[in-house]
């Protein structure tokens, strides 16, 4: 365990300017309250605060994020409060050990929904001050390197899967290269001992077989680049066992078939040197395809600036070679604590975190903070904190893809992002009023995956709103969010509009007002708190408007059910309490109704609507079949009509099946009759095929039974078909 002295030495060796008053205080403090207490290890507990205070000097942090580390768990694990920290050592050191207290129980939880919930706690907390993070990571660390003293084989594996989950990513994010690579190293000891003891056995083979090779190989590009008058420190290691075990398993590969375990850093003085490098290694020795990354011009969003490559280098060993300038590797290596670092040094930029109380305003400053904006959009949209935990979890793993606006600006999506995401990721109006997108130059469909250096432009219009679709393609959080956001605002919306035309035709039949006044009295027996929440249980189909008119007036004798519906009784016959048909008008299709894919209703058909408790209304023809399985629900048909407004110029989809000849030319006539008709064909399915016929179901988008039929009229006069119906 380090010593006081020794803390503060280290910490004055990098800050001359520390309080040392304030750190030594600090250090007797936390020896003091944290007194006798001991660990899982049977070493004192303040032994933890004091290990996680070195690792954060290690980092060369500030004088108050290693005061933190030292105080972090007094407030939860002694009888000290914030208060008298904030008494003893400040606003800014109360502030910053309240926000890692909160998030002291985030590794005990077994519970998903609990632990999400600290998750999104620790969000907030380092969007109001990043250090908050880092001595959370720190404290983590610790605890890892100690967890073998845990007794509990579960907890042990749960700890470790949470570490891989959450805090690896987060350490990914924020640039700390080694502390990623311990945890990780740590976690799957711990998750998968068999496969690292397999891969480490294997490293310690080549090693022992290959003699000093990295030494030799790092002699050799030494030598070379001099020969062009380039002076660079190289040093060179071989890949962590998790790194390996990882592309393995990406790669669906064996041990064997790696052939670029060892890795080369090359650091020299400017970056213009660093692309001089680059040309003479890739003049030299045959570069690897695929393996060249220019994080330079590109960065990484945690500000981490490099060239990757890959090449067949000295004694034709297959090699990477990162090239970087000393300033580059200063942040590679101490990541966000490297720009914390050059704060202090009286960098103007502004960092979150700042003691003026700027920090949510910084989180606008910088690429490096980008990532957490975007968890911060993210955790607004959420519905709660499992779909917070979700989405967060798919963006902090995600490989990265740069995409350029047509000004040029640069934004980094996961890879196999679509444009939707793009425009979500611009800005969330944007994304929301998405219809179209160009992909360098040219028109593309919304699902298309981008690709590194696309330039996108975003068309968007108004009248246009998120689609239930898109959920399927998108692959960002944020617009994952955002898209549920949206479709659970306006699913309440249409679920309250058609709740509130079914009550009111039930009360106006028996002579009463569906009254606010009169839902919200009643709103309880129906687990519900307002008018409008009974309302919407009603157009979920929860709730029948039978069962809240008896609630409201228990005076009103119910009447006897007709069980049996006739199958084609007109609208306005099929249930004499309702009023009058419900017309469809403002409702979304996959919203509160629902078209039926057995019979695909158009404007001008018949309808008839049937209450799915749960998803609202499914709309069906009046002679369809599948109305026959409800025949003995009566209350479950809900008579409505289209509105010829609301379905003006919208596009509904028609089927129809068709017997056409078995003939060259057959299928290019069916298509160019229906578009000459103003048909547009969506799906198209060959259902039997044989030496003179084949059949075959068509989907055909048109926006009325007229259209449709005019289509069926044109396709009888074809020669090549031999029969065509609606199905």
């Amino acid at each position: 365990m380090m010593r006081q002295y020794e803390l503060v030495e280290r910490v004055r060796a990098y800050d001359p300017g520390a309080d040392e008053d304030a750190l030594n205080k600090a250090y007797v403090f936390t020896v003091k309250w944290h007194g006798s207490q001991t660990r899982a290890s049977g070493d004192p507990y303040f032994s933890h605060p004091v290990e996680v205070a070195g690792l954060l000097s290690d980092k060369r942090l500030d004088c108050a994020s290693i005061i933190t580390g030292l105080l972090h768990d007094t407030v939860e694990d002694t009888d000290v409060t914030v208060d008298m920290i904030k008494e003893t050592f400040g606003g800014e050191i109360a502030a910053l050990v309240d926000g890692v207290t909160k998030l002291s129980q985030l590794e005990l939880q077994s519970d998903r929904t609990k632990q999400a919930e600290n998750f999104r706690k620790l969000v907030l907390a380092m969007s109001q001050d990043i250090r908050v993070l880092i001595v959370k990571l720190a404290d983590r660390l610790h605890n890892m390197r100690t967890l073998h003293f845990i007794k509990s084989p579960e907890k042990r594996r749960r700890i470790a899967r949470e570490t891989m989950d959450i805090y690896v990513p987060l350490t990914e994010r924020i640039g700390i290269r080694d502390w990623q690579e311990e945890l990780e190293d740590i976690a799957f000891q711990e998750l998968n001992p068999d496969a690292r003891a397999s891969i480490v056995a294997r490293l310690a083979f080549l090693e022992e077989s290959g003699g000093d090779i990295v030494d030799r190989i790092k002699d050799t590009l030494i030598q070379e680049l001099a020969k062009h008058g380039l002076t660079a420190e190289i040093s060179g290691r071989r890949k962590k066992p998790y790194s390996i075990w990882r592309k393995m398993q990406r790669q669906n590969i064996g041990f064997e078939q790696l052939s670029d375990i060892m890795a080369f850093r090359v650091i020299v003085g400017s970056v213009e040197q660093c692309y001089q490098a680059l040309g003479v290694l890739h003049g030299l020795y045959s570069m690897v395809p695929g393996r060249f990354k220019d994080y330079i011009s590109l960065p990484k969003p945690n500000g981490y600036r490099s060239i990757h490559t890959g090449v067949i280098g000295p004694e034709n060993r297959r090699i990477e070679i990162q090239i970087r300038t000393r300033d580059m590797h200063e942040i590679a290596e101490l990541g966000v604590a490297a720009h914390w670092r050059y704060k202090e040094k009286g960098g103007s930029a502004k960092e979150p975190g700042d003691a003026e109380g700027g920090s949510r305003k910084g989180l606008t400053e910088g690429r490096q903070y980008r990532w957490l904006r975007e968890l911060l959009e993210i955790l607004e949209n959420a519905s709660g904190p499992e779909d917070f935990l979700e989405h967060t979890k798919m963006e902090m793993f995600s490989d990265q893809v740069f995409i350029f606006t047509p000004k040029g600006d640069l934004h980094a999506l996961p890879r196999g992002s679509c444009p939707v995401d793009f425009a979500y990721a611009v800005h969330t109006d944007i994304g929301n009023r998405c219809t179209a997108a160009r992909v360098n130059g040219r028109l593309v469909p919304l699902r298309t995956e981008l690709r590194n250096g696309d330039q996108v432009e975003i068309i968007t219009s108004k009248a246009q709103t998120p689609s239930p679709a898109w959920e399927n393609f998108v692959v960002t959080g944020k617009a994952r969010a955002c898209i549920r956001r949206f479709i659970r605002s306006v699913q309440r919306e249409q679920y309250i509009r058609l709740g509130k035309e079914i009550l009111d035709r039930a009360f106006k039949a028996e002579g009463y007002d569906a009254t606010e006044k009169a839902l919200k009295g009643i709103a309880q027996r129906f687990d519900a708190e307002t008018g409008e929440d009974v309302q919407v249980a009603v157009g979920e189909g929860r709730v029948s408007a039978r069962e809240v008119l008896i609630a409201c007036y228990p005076g009103v004798k119910e009447k006897e059910k007709d069980k049996t519906v006739p199958k084609r009784k007109a609208p306005g016959q099929i249930d004499p309490t309702a009023g009058g048909a419900i017309p469809i008008r403002g409702l979304i299709p996959h919203m509160a109704i629902h078209f039926a894919r057995c019979c695909h209703p158009l404007p001008g058909d018949r309808i008839i609507g049937i209450v799915t408790t749960g998803k609202g209304v499914t709309i069906h023809n009046m002679d369809c079949p599948t109305l026959e399985n409800f025949s003995d629900m009566p209350e479950r048909w809900l008579d409505v009509s289209w509105d010829a407004e609301a379905v003006d110029g919208t596009a509904f989809t028609g089927r129809v099946r068709t017997v056409l000849l078995n003939e060259p030319g057959a299928l290019a006539e069916v298509t160019a009759v229906i578009g000459r008709e103003g048909g547009n064909i969506s799906n198209l399915k060959f259902t039997s095929r044989s030496v003179d016929f084949f059949e075959m179901l068509i989907d055909i988008e048109v926006t009325t039974a007229k259209q449709l039929n005019n289509i069926l009229a044109a396709l009888r006069a074809s020669r090549h078909v031999n029969s065509v119906e609606r199905a």
